[in-house]
């Protein structure tokens, strides 16, 4: 049989990125090297491990069953890596490692979810940890924390999976809003009913299965987004209404841009959740990052005015 000992980690770590990537176009970005680079690695790592990993040609990159089996023990060794990391810090009262957070996009300007207040205070007792930040929709972060691919995430997730630990962290406030040059923008609110937003084309946000029509009985979807900035586009163009995190379309309204149409009715929460693994309950960067997030969502839910 092979020894493996000798083989460069840092190969591993190409191959892996190469198969995330999904091939060698975006691979070269991820890892800044070019495709004579990549594919020079590529096969000196195949030379050492005995076999081939992929396919790549005219016919565009496939990885082999052989190389699926690869790619999977590096995953699974990357992981012993790092909570050896972890451990050996612990001994020395250190965090190190890596942090693979998740995020729903549109939450920066969020005093109780945006990151960057909590991720502030915990690196100054993390100095040696690095971040991975991803954003993603609700439903490819819960499959990235099934699949492992995260540590934690947070967002308006479905609390479905039995391994999963959720957390709640705060209840976002979402409003209906239209933009300045809707039809509906000046009209008096008490004119506002069903038959004229039924009327509106409406824009939903798609990673919702469609709640936000339920929402106010809209007949259809005109329009659907994935992002939150990409709703505010569609809203921002005066022909769609459509549901915002009041954080987000309170601060156009601020400024003329939009107006939240009849909130006392059309207005709910969504509730946001941390979620991580229950077999890292212990973890020592997932049981000192989230005490973070949850005084972040409590202390700036305290400061602001109800």
């Amino acid at each position: 049989m092979r020894r493996l000992d000798n083989i460069d980690l840092r190969l591993l770590r190409v191959f892996v990125t190469l198969v995330e990537a999904g091939g060698f176009t975006d691979a070269q970005v991820a890892l800044n090297l070019s495709a004579s680079t990549l594919s020079t690695h590529l096969a000196s790592l195949e030379r050492k491990i005995g076999g081939r990993l992929c396919d790549r040609g005219r016919s565009g990159f496939r990885i082999t069953p052989f190389g699926d089996a690869v790619y999977k023990a590096a995953k699974q060794l990357f992981a012993s890596l790092e909570e050896f990391d972890q451990r050996i810090g612990q001994q020395h009262d250190q965090l190190v490692g890596r942090l693979r957070i998740g995020i729903v996009d549109g939450v920066v300007t969020s005093p109780e979810l945006g990151l960057q207040t909590a991720i502030g205070h915990f690196m100054e007792r993390a100095k040696e940890v690095t971040i991975d930040l991803m954003l993603a929709t609700p439903h490819d972060l819960e499959r990235a924390i099934t699949d492992g691919q995260r540590d934690i995430v947070i967002g308006p997730l479905s609390q479905r999976a039995p391994n999963i630990s959720y957390v709640p962290i705060f209840a976002e406030p979402n409003a209906l809003y239209c933009g300045r040059e809707h039809p509906l923008f000046d009209v008096p609110a008490a004119k506002i009913d069903h038959e004229a937003l039924a009327r509106s084309p409406f824009s939903v946000r798609a990673y919702r299965n469609f709640d936000d029509l339920y929402r106010v009985d809209h007949p259809r979807a005109s329009a659907t987004v994935m992002q939150m900035e990409a709703q505010s586009m569609l809203i921002l163009s005066g022909r769609y209404i459509g549901f915002l995190p009041r954080h987000i379309g309170d601060g156009f309204a601020e400024r003329g841009l939009m107006r939240a149409l009849r909130p006392e009715i059309h207005g709910f929460q969504s509730q946001h959740f941390a979620a991580y693994r229950k077999r890292d309950a212990n973890s020592p960067l997932i049981s000192a990052f989230l005490p973070e997030l949850r005084r972040q969502a409590q202390r700036a839910a305290i400061l602001i005015p109800t």
